[in-house]
Formats: structure tokens, C-alpha cells, sequence
């Protein structure tokens, strides 16, 4: 490269801030800098530039995701531990809390002091379903699901489920399936977490 401008051009600086180039590239990049003002400006531009694009495209997992990650690594340690992987029956207008005794009275299913504002347990993880036992303390972030219904029945506490915006008030006992494609959001009314039984059913 003859002048600073053709250095400048080459698009070797945008591949230096992106750490894919070369020792001699890094090695031409640094003793260019160490020469010229205006390499050593523009390669802090660049710099700066994708700093920024980078904090304009970050986003912030919702709510569920840390704790259906942490549900999905407890279940995978019970089963490989001995667990038997259980079925119980999908959710429909007819089930009752007894229905899930034997799941929701375990020993090990409860919320931890520390919890977060969603807590889960999984009951069974399988093709047909995902099961769980889920606290929420506040609110669940609003969610759309387009390949599986969701399925609640309520256990304790009591919740408002907004379904496009329309409020279905519900107690321990009820049960609410959400529609696909509906935007809904699970905001709670009682002093204490609601506990619910969820179901993901694949469509």
C-alpha cells in the first residue's frame, strides 16, 4: 500500500477491531498507527462505531429463560440420577389439582427462599409435552407461541391471565388454556407467588 489513504481504504482497520486478522496484518496496523494521527483516529472510530452498533442491537433474555434453562439442568440431573421420567395427563377443562398429587406434594418441589420472579421445576420433558411446576411473584413477561399450546391450572395464589389484552381472572382450581398466536401476559394478585401447573403441548 503506498499512501495512508489506500491503508486507509483496504478495510484492514475494520478487520483489525474485529480480531480476524493476521499477525503481519496486526504488526502493519500497529506500526501505522504508531505513524500516522489520522490511522490511529480512524482506527479509534471504528472502534467506536461498532461499540455502539453492538449496544443498539443487545437485547435482555425475558424473564423465563435463565430459570427454564436452570429447570431443564436440574430434570436432566434427576433422570440421570434415576428419576423415571414421568407422563402425566395434558391439561383440560375436566383436571383437578388431585389429578397432579403425586407430582406437586414431592419433597423437592417447592420455591426457594432466594427465587427470582419465576421459578420452575419440570415433571416431564417429552415430544408430546413439556410439564412443569412454575411460582411466578410478580408478572411473566408477555409471550406469543405459535407451535405448542399453553396450558394453566392453577394451584395457590391467584392471577390475572391477559390474552390480548382481555382479563381472565383466576383462583387455585381454575384452568385456562391460551389460544395460538395470542399475546398474553400473567400478572398476579395475591400476596404470595402463584403456583401453577403449566403444560407446553406441541401442536
Amino acid at each position: 500500500m503506498n499512501t495512508v489513504n489506500e491503508f486507509l481504504e483496504s478495510g484492514i482497520l475494520e478487520s483489525y477491531v474485529l480480531g480476524i486478522t493476521n499477525e503481519e496484518e496486526n504488526s502493519m496496523v500497529e506500526l501505522m498507527c504508531s505513524k500516522h494521527i489520522e490511522v490511529n483516529e480512524e482506527l479509534q472510530r471504528i472502534s467506536e462505531s461498532l461499540i455502539s452498533l453492538s449496544a443498539e442491537r443487545a437485547f435482555t433474555p425475558n424473564d423465563t429463560v435463565k430459570p427454564l434453562i436452570m429447570a431443564t439442568v436440574d430434570y436432566s440431573e434427576r433422570i440421570k440420577n434415576g428419576e423415571v421420567p414421568a407422563h402425566p395427563p395434558i391439561l383440560n377443562e375436566r383436571s383437578t389439582i388431585g389429578d397432579y398429587a403425586q407430582w406437586i406434594d414431592r419433597s423437592d418441589m417447592y420455591l426457594p427462599e432466594d427465587a427470582d420472579n419465576i421459578y420452575i421445576k419440570l415433571i416431564a420433558n417429552n415430544p408430546q409435552a413439556i410439564s412443569a411446576i412454575v411460582w411466578i411473584k410478580e408478572q411473566t413477561p408477555a409471550e406469543t407461541h405459535s407451535v405448542e399450546h399453553e396450558k394453566f391450572l392453577i394451584l395457590e395464589g391467584t392471577c390475572d391471565i391477559f390474552v390480548n389484552g382481555e382479563k381472565n381472572s383466576l383462583v387455585p382450581g381454575n384452568y385456562m388454556s391460551i389460544p395460538l398466536y395470542a399475546d398474553h401476559v400473567v400478572k398476579v394478585t395475591s400476596s404470595i407467588p402463584c403456583k401453577v401447573l403449566l403444560q407446553r403441548v406441541a401442536v
